[in-house]
């Protein structure tokens, strides 16, 4: 079974400053995976990190990361704002997005950010907004199935990102020609991946093209960006990925593809969010109603605007009644939130034990795309943020939202001049 790291009785210490529902980070999982990560991927002497700001966007985690040596992948003009506050700058963040606006790429541009091309008519885009950077990166779509051995991991033909193989040498040299001096090459194939192989099967890929690259057109490459896709085990029962197992089948993929060709130095970087977060993240929400119908009910205080992939996925995310840990599963429950939704609901058919009113419970591994994705549907408020420290003590490193957060965007009109 997981084990969460907060106990009901810290649990109580802190709904007594902050009602739940709010979200709650692990500082010591954040730095010690971090930490494994780093140690993992050692051999390569340029590794670095870039945390996928999307998974996460608040500013105490980013500058915990910061400490730690990870720099910032981000993919919006918010984000990259965030991060300049945050003191990243120059290669410490990656601009990867999609469809770009001009004003995203003339910020990314300012803050000297490596920037990660989507498209090859972003080229003549790029140049004309916010002018050609002498480093820059090409995102990478090979087309077809990903397989990992028999396994389709995803179909990147249907995927929206990214450059074909013959635009990528195109794309190479149009940027020669621009002075581009260094470059890098990224992709993103399969999202949430369990087991060791997908990244040394996305090296072997990016390794080969950068060897095919090098050879056609005589460009330096510096750095491969494998993106995320490193999954994490959401049900007690699925494995963890090993990082030391996946760091060596890449190490190995680098030797026997760019290695034996006489390539050397190429720097490894990677953008994970969900396995440098999710785990290390709770929603702790308390039980306050129990319905009784063709069903057995739980309600909560928090609902889908805090942690929307249970309602749009039909994600598992295992619950743990704090105080009930040992306590059989002896009963049946939808575990539902308050919103006009019937796919609102955080479990369904989950044995538990008995939840009574007040009762405190935590979702797991929500600590990445569970805050970042929240929204305002029913008028719902977005819910605090809380750090917890290796000591026990915590912090808010975010309040919830107020009534006057949400009808902030109508204070201009007179009927909202009670909440200005």
């Amino acid at each position: 079974m997981k084990q969460p790291f907060l106990t009901k009785e810290k649990a109580e210490e802190i709904i007594a400053k902050i009602p739940t529902p709010f979200h709650i980070y692990d500082e010591k999982g954040i730095v010690d995976n971090a930490r494994e990560l780093f140690k993992a991927f050692s051999w390569n002497k340029g590794f670095k990190e870039y945390f996928a700001v999307k998974a996460t966007p608040n500013p105490a985690i980013l500058k915990l990361l910061k400490k730690e040596g990870c720099g910032v992948d981000c993919s919006s003009y918010t984000e990259l704002l965030m991060a300049e506050a945050c003191g990243f700058s120059g290669d410490e963040i990656m601009f990867s997005s999609n469809e770009t606006a001009a004003e995203e790429y003339v910020l990314a541009r300012r803050l000297n950010a490596i920037i990660n091309l989507d498209d090859i008519t972003h080229i003549d885009f790029l140049k004309k907004h916010a002018g050609i950077p002498q480093k820059i990166c090409l995102r990478y779509n090979p087309g077809g199935d990903f397989k990992i051995g028999t396994r389709i991991m995803g179909n990147p033909a249907d995927a929206k990102y990214g450059l074909t193989r013959p635009q990528m040498t195109e794309a190479v040299k149009r940027l020669l020609d621009e002075g581009v001096k260094e470059f890098g090459i990224h992709s993103f194939l399969a999202s949430n991946t369990l087991g060791n192989e997908y990244y040394p099967e996305l090296a072997k890929i990016l390794f080969r093209t950068v060897a095919e690259l090098t050879e056609e057109t005589g460009a330096k490459f510096v750095f491969v960006n494998l993106s995320g896709g490193i999954g994490v085990p959401y049900r007690p029962d699925q494995p963890k990925n090993d990082i030391f197992v996946i760091a060596d089948g890449v190490e190995k993929a680098y030797r026997e593809t760019l290695l034996d060709k006489g390539i050397e130095g190429i720097k490894i970087f990677t953008e994970l969010g969900r396995y440098m977060l999710a785990p290390y993240g709770l929603l702790v929400t308390t039980a306050i109603h129990a319905k009784h119908t063709h069903k057995e009910y739980i309600g909560v205080d928090a609902c889908a605007a805090n942690l929307m992939r249970p309602a749009i996925y039909g994600a598992y995310h295992h619950i743990t009644v704090l105080g009930k840990e040992n306590a059989p599963c002896d009963h049946v429950y939808d575990v539902v939130g308050s919103l006009c939704e019937n796919s609102d609901k955080f479990a369904v058919d989950r044995p538990l034990p008995k939840i009574d009113d007040g009762d405190i419970l935590v979702i797991h591994d929500a600590g990445a795309h569970g805050f970042s994705m929240g929204y305002n549907y029913n008028g719902k408020l977005r819910s605090a943020e809380v750090l917890l420290h290796p000591d026990g003590s915590f912090d808010l490193i975010r309040r919830a939202e107020t009534v006057k957060d949400y009808f902030a965007t109508f204070n201009f009109m007179d009927e909202f001049r009670a909440y200005r």
